[in-house]
């Protein structure tokens, strides 16, 4: 399996395709698919069937999987970055290519 630069937590911004240029907080990674949930993009309308919990049933609004190559990270100053890895003394830390801050 693949090393994603991407976890659940982080900031990114879409970079491609019907949704470019959209943020927010990636909800889950899906590291098999290489996918991740980003939270209020790619919303998608699921027709849900009556059930226990939605005794109503009809029509929800939800996020969609997204592929990772599609996704950049954001700095704290709201730029997208490359991901490198570095150590800190005995510590393994995410950093930023553009301003060097540690992720």
């Amino acid at each position: 399996m693949t090393k994603l630069k991407i976890k659940s937590g982080d900031t990114v911004r879409v970079i491609a395709g019907d949704h470019k240029g959209s943020e927010g907080k990636v909800l889950t990674v899906l590291r098999e698919k290489n996918k991740a949930i980003v939270e209020g993009v790619n919303m998608v309308s699921k027709h849900q069937k009556p059930s226990a919990q939605n005794p109503q049933g009809g029509i929800v609004q939800k996020e969609a999987p997204i592929h990772i190559s599609n996704l950049s990270l954001l700095t704290s100053k709201g730029e997208t970055t490359r991901v490198g890895y570095r150590m800190e003394g005995d510590k393994k830390v995410r950093f930023s290519k553009k301003s060097n801050e540690v992720l």
